[in-house]
């Protein structure tokens, strides 16, 4: 449980197209799964000790400019916009910058939708890309934050400013946000946190990822088809789903951890973690929702705590004004970079293409293993020129002597073959090619985290699964 679990149908789909972004498959996910609860939070509550609530899940990435918060969002709109029908393309809005507008545009949708077959539907997908901007309005109108907290707890909604009254029962609105990490500690504050109105969202820090070899594959087709009929489950009805028995003893884990972890962080950080038990039960309801069950398992509660408990973490981190962790950049040899410099030019490079740019003189580019320096004279009397090649048996020949009879065939194959992703392009080539910007630095490729794994039975004890278990 150290690292998110990637469940059911939604972490499916993410998992498939994972390989195809430049985005860290974490905020794709998160993004996915708070569409789907606005989807089904008209119809879906959760309920413990008898009180039934929304399932409405409110996120906000966090991460620098470019560092693919825009790709998450998009590829989770590719994950869900056929399974939801045209929910996404008539539910989404922005802009909501006061606590008036907020009710009005609940209100004038509830009263489109009040003559329809289906009846009043009040789902709002609010997306704010650049909630900044948002977060220095909202600080004129004091009623904002707390119509958000009434939206997120699904009490009424009521507008007196307008000549009509304006009132909304069970709201079902959900808010999803990005952020770079100095702005969240700049308009985000302690004060607005302790009062409820922002810690009833979950921040995420997205990791950075390395840029694709072709981005010109486009993402792979993803069967919707489980998460149509889950939704047309969910909606058909009203429906409250509950604890099963056998998720029971991890619940009051979650619930020990969140009131620990409450107790020993510093005022500052705790007050971004107070519903971290709540958030986790909301998180394991749509997880069960989306595989049409009203009973929420072990293995559901476990997959949401996971994704819950990297929230606490990644509040902490910004709370105490920390990016997200960066990857360190390996230097490269000087052989790399003169290998890449002769094959950008095909094999043959002149000094004045190879060595301005990598830092060395010719005597100890000639010096390199593999590395053929000759000089060429053009005509009787032209400059003479320093060209840099491969030696016969070097790296830089290895592509050639793949030629064979087969090659037109292995072409025509290659036509018709379905794309894969870049990480196994690289991971079959790596013998013989090497990458045309090899001369410059890199980020390390991380290892693939357990969250794009299929989730496992718990069969860990608890103390394995639960490292504050030594607490309590």
């Amino acid at each position: 449980m150290s690292t998110p679990i990637l469940y059911g149908p939604i972490g499916r789909a993410v998992r498939k197209i994972a390989p195809f972004l430049e985005a860290d498959a974490l905020g794709v996910y998160v993004a996915a799964l708070s569409m789907w609860s606005a989807a089904i939070g008209g119809t879906v509550k959760v309920s413990s000790r008898g009180n039934a609530r929304p399932v409405l899940l409110w996120s906000a990435l966090v991460a620098g400019t470019g560092r693919g918060k825009g790709t998450a969002l998009r590829a989770a709109l590719h994950v869900l916009d056929k399974p939801l029908g045209r929910f996404l393309a008539t539910h989404t809005t922005s802009g909501i910058t006061s606590g008036a507008s907020l009710v009005n545009h609940l209100w004038e949708q509830q009263e489109a939708t009040a003559e329809t077959e289906h009846g009043r539907d009040v789902r709002t997908l609010v997306v704010e890309e650049e909630w900044t901007e948002v977060l220095k309005r909202v600080k004129r109108d004091p009623s904002f934050t707390t119509k958000l907290r009434a939206a997120w707890d699904g009490a009424t909604l009521r507008n007196t400013t307008k000549e009509e009254a304006q009132e909304i029962r069970d709201p079902a609105m959900v808010l999803h946000s990005h952020i770079t990490p100095s702005d969240w500690a700049k308009y985000v504050g302690k004060s607005e946190a302790a009062g409820g109105s922002y810690n009833r969202i979950l921040p995420f820090l997205l990791g950075s990822v390395p840029m694709l070899d072709d981005d010109r594959v486009s993402l792979p087709k993803v069967d919707g088809s489980e998460l149509s009929d889950a939704y047309g489950w969910a909606t058909a009805r009203p429906r409250v789903i509950t604890l099963s028995e056998d998720a029971r003893p991890l619940w009051r884990i979650v619930r020990r951890y969140a009131r620990i972890l409450g107790e020993t962080l510093p005022e500052a950080q705790s007050v971004f973690i107070e519903r971290t038990a709540e958030q986790t039960l909301r998180v394991a309801a749509c997880l069960a929702a989306a595989e049409c069950s009203e009973a929420i398992t072990d293995a559901m509660l476990s997959a949401a705590f996971s994704l819950v408990r990297r929230s606490v973490r990644d509040a902490v981190r910004i709370s105490k004004g920390s990016d997200a962790p960066k990857v360190k950049r390996q230097p490269v040899s000087l052989a790399d970079k003169v290998r890449a410099r002769i094959e950008m030019h095909g094999g043959r490079a002149t000094s004045s293409q190879v060595l301005p740019f990598v830092g060395a003189t010719a005597a100890e580019v000639k010096s390199l293993p593999g590395i053929v320096v000759t000089v060429e004279r053009s005509g009787k009397t032209g400059r003479p020129a320093t060209v840099f090649t491969f030696r016969g048996d070097s790296f830089g020949d290895s592509e050639p002597q793949l030629a064979s009879a087969d090659s037109d065939q292995n072409r025509d194959a290659s036509r018709h073959a379905v794309p894969q992703p870049a990480s196994a392009e690289r991971e079959e080539n790596s013998a013989t090619v090497v990458q045309l910007d090899a001369y410059r630095p890199a980020p390390k490729q991380a290892p693939a985290p357990a969250a794009l794994s299929e989730p496992v039975k718990r069969s860990e004890t608890l103390a394995s699964t639960n490292p504050f278990l030594a607490l309590l």
